[in-house]
Formats: structure tokens, sequence, C-alpha cells
């Protein structure tokens, strides 16, 4: 089940770097169509897609560390496998809420 979750975190990845060249694009457009995409981020679906990237960015990240230990033989079995798949779920949540608490804050 991570397995896949790995490979749609993967394909959230892509979406999200779409939206983000969106953000740049309108960056260097005008600064009317910037406020535009600024004011769409900034809105409720904007941070839930921002909140979302973030979650993804951190599991896919997690997950791939988790991997080169497996590649290097290390945790393969049951038991570490199945505990390092629930630490790179927390990871990922606790680091996604430390982004946005840090977002939040500044």
């Amino acid at each position: 089940m991570l397995s896949i979750f790995h490979r749609i975190t993967g394909v959230a990845l892509a979406v999200g770097t779409v939206l983000l060249v969106w953000w740049l694009v309108a960056a260097a457009s005008s600064a009317a169509y910037f406020a535009y995409v600024q004011g769409f981020m900034g809105s409720w679906m904007g941070i839930i897609l921002l909140i979302g990237w973030a979650f993804s960015l951190y599991y896919h990240l997690c997950n791939g560390l988790r991997h080169l230990f497996w590649n290097a033989g290390i945790g393969l079995e049951l038991g570490p496998a199945r505990r390092s798949g629930i630490l790179v779920f927390h990871a990922a949540v606790g680091l996604t809420a430390l982004s946005v608490a840090i977002a939040f804050a500044g």
C-alpha cells in the first residue's frame, strides 16, 4: 500500500510543480496577474493544494530514504519494514505540520 502511495505522491508532486510554475510565470508577467494567482494560492483551495503538495514532497522524500536503506539490505524483514513504513508516514505528517506552522507564523 505504501508503495502505491509513493507513486501517487509522485504524481501529486508533478501537479504541484505545475502550480509552482504557474505562480512563477505570473510573477514574471505582471503585477495584476500575479495578484490573481496569489489570490488563488491564498484561497482555501489553494492552501489545501499547497499543504497536499508539501505532504507529498515530505512523504516521497522520507519513503525514498527508506528505499535507499532497503537497497543497502537494511530493514527488509517484515517487522522493520512495517515499522519504517509507519515512521515514514508519521514523519511526513510531522514535517508537513511543522511547515504549515512556520508558514502561518511568519
